[in-house]
Order: C-alpha cells, then structure tokens, then sequence
C-alpha cells in the first residue's frame, strides 16, 4: 500500500497466441544478453508494486527483464472465453520460444510470484531434460504448490479478508465475460453466489479450461507433482507465516531429493511481503534473494 517503485519504464510489445489470443509482454531493457521473465499472482499485473520492485532489481543486477502479463490481466479483456490459471504453461512456453526466435539473449531465467510461482515450477519440472538451453535457473515466490491444499487454506475464517479481495477482483471481470460470452452457462446470479476458490474453480476455471472439475484442475495444475522432474536449479521461497499456504506448500522432501530444487522457508515475510524495514525502502528481501541465487547459478 505505501511502497513507491521509481525508475522502471516499460515498452510494450503484443504477441499473438495460435488459439486467437493475445499476450502483452512488458519489457524493461538495459542492453543485457540476459533476461529474466517475470511473472505476477492472480489478478496481478506489471504494474503491481511487487512486479515492479524485482524489475528494478533485476535490472539493477544488469539484466533485461520482462513482465508476462497473463491473458486478460494487461487492462485489456483478452479475446476468448477461456483466459489464465495456475498451470497454463503452454503461455510461458510461447514466450520462451519468442524470445529465442526474435531476440539475441544467452540466457533466459524465471521468477513467479504466488499463482505465477506454481506455472513456473509447472513449467520447469514439464520441460525436464527438455528445457531449452538458455534458461539457466528459476526463482518462485510465496507459491501455492500445492492448489487444493492452498484453496483450503484460503477457505477458512482467518482468511476472510483475503478471499473476499479476490472475489471483489474475479467476480466483476467474471460478469464482463458472461456478458461478451453469454452461451456458456453461467448465470449473474451463479457469479454473486461465490464464496470461495472452489465455487470460482468449479464454475469457471474448470469447465473454461477443459478440466473436469475442479478438484481435476487442482491435481492436474499443483507444482507439487512436478518438482522431482526439475532438471534447471530452482528456488522456491516460502514464508512460514504464508496465510495462503497449507502444509503441502513446504515441499521438504522433494528438495531433499533433488539436487536441482531449493527451498528456503523463512520466519516471516508472509504472502508476497518479506519487508527487511516497516520503511519498505530499498530492496526488498526476497528481491535481494532471488538476485543472489540466480547470479550463483550463472
């Protein structure tokens, strides 16, 4: 609410989707043969301070950064019924693959926060032995890993005011697309009824997106399941006091098991915070951390 980001100035470039869509890049260029792909929450944007603030840092370091706004996230409705969840990869993929074909970088790196998180934990542990060349380590923030455990944790009295903030943000954007729409099923009145991640997942992620309900997205869409598969060192930072994170979203084992992925649990920092000062000015720490660990992977 209070941080200030200065000195971040974006140009914006539109690619096109082979489904008929669009995907607004924010790149943010300081002549670097490096570029980190910088990817935002649910209902986030290049413009939210959290974004702006590892961009800053990113460049700092001398690399080039640029934000994926996810499909209808850019202040644009994106063109389908369908749009962005938490495991659509094949987006991220796009833009790996545009980057390579169009630009001159050496390397690519990732960092996700929160929803952005579990794509690019998804994405890496995907690609395996497969992944392009280029990227050369990931960065996941506050990540959800585990999408059912997570939307149960949303769930419950302590996190009213969480959820009742997303649903104040998902339910109008889910009117507009009703209305441009309006063959799919879903009724105004279905849209007031929410309550939580499993009524928005079941009415529309779910069926908008090809799953069979919304337990079926959960399981197929978590990172969780891919983080033995990742072959490109990876770090996930997740805060203890995460109010959005359950058990399941400390994944120990797996990184105890796999040489390529790390976890760092700290104290405090909760969801997308990790302030070193109440001053909020300067680096953040998770910003500081993720600069550090993908400079000691190159």
């Amino acid at each position: 609410m209070f941080r200030k980001i200065e000195g971040v100035n974006y140009k914006r470039k539109r690619i096109s989707t082979p489904d008929g869509d669009f995907l607004d890049l924010d790149f943010s260029i300081v002549d670097s043969n490096t570029i980190v792909i910088i990817i935002h929450g649910l209902e986030g944007n290049s413009e939210r301070t959290y974004m702006r603030g590892m961009v800053k840092s990113v460049n700092k370091a001398g690399w080039d950064g640029v934000v994926l706004n996810l499909r209808g996230c850019s202040g644009e409705p994106n063109n389908l019924y369908l749009s962005y969840h938490s495991g659509k990869t094949d987006d991220l993929d796009l833009v790996v693959k545009h980057l390579l074909e169009n630009y001159k970088y050496k390397k690519i790196m990732l960092i996700g926060f929160s929803l952005g998180g579990n794509l690019t934990l998804k994405y890496i542990g995907e690609k395996g032995n497969v992944i392009p060349s280029e990227i050369s380590a990931a960065v996941a923030i506050s990540v959800p890993v585990d999408l059912k455990d997570s939307a149960v944790q949303l769930a419950r009295f302590s996190n009213t005011i969480y959820m009742k903030r997303f649903l104040r943000m998902l339910k109008p954007k889910m009117i507009k697309k009703v209305l441009r729409f309006p063959n799919n099923g879903i009724r105004k009145n279905d849209i007031a009824k929410m309550k939580d991640f499993y009524d928005f997942d079941s009415l529309y992620t779910a069926p908008a997106h090809g799953f069979s309900s919304a337990e079926d997205y959960w399981e197929k869409c978590s990172a969780i399941a891919f983080l033995s598969e990742i072959k490109t060192p990876t770090l996930l930072i997740n805060a203890l006091n995460d109010p959005f994170l359950g058990k399941r979203s400390y994944p120990a084992n797996d990184a105890n098991s796999n040489p390529y992925f790390y976890l760092e649990t700290p104290v405090y920092g909760g969801h997308v915070g990790f302030p070193k000062s109440i001053k909020m000015n300067g680096e953040l720490w998770n910003e500081k951390r993720a600069i550090e660990f993908l400079k000691d992977q190159n």
